[in-house]
């Protein structure tokens, strides 16, 4: 139906950069909300980033000044450039997305997420 595709993800020196980027593609009516979360091992879940179709954004405090969320709403695509990096940004980040779906006639919101991609930031 829906598949969230991130890319971008691999091995950073501490202080470095490094963006990552999510395409959702499939058969959907409309991408709403989107979003980046991570998860570093032994961790749960968390929100890093999320922006709306307006692109209005919202940041974790740990990333704040940092990571920058962005959106191409023709692309489908959001976008996260993470500047100085540090290791405790080391995680698997995934693609969230709100997506507007019809379901009998019925306009209705649906979650979908990505698979990951690991950053792994070294010092």
């Amino acid at each position: 139906q829906v598949r969230l595709a991130e890319s971008g993800g691999g091995n950073v020196q501490a202080g470095g950069s490094l963006r990552v980027s999510c395409v959702a593609s499939g058969s959907f009516f409309r991408v709403n909300d989107m979003a980046w979360y991570r998860q570093a091992p032994g961790s749960q879940r968390e929100l890093v980033a999320g922006v709306t179709r307006e692109s209005v954004t919202n940041y974790a405090d740990s990333v704040k000044g940092r990571f920058t969320i962005s959106r191409d709403n023709a692309k489908h695509t959001i976008y996260l450039q993470m500047n100085s990096l540090k290791s405790d940004d080391t995680a698997v980040y995934y693609c969230y997305a709100k997506v507007q779906q019809l379901y009998n006639k019925i306009l209705q919101d649906y979650d979908y997420w990505g698979q990951g991609t690991q950053v792994t930031v070294t010092s």
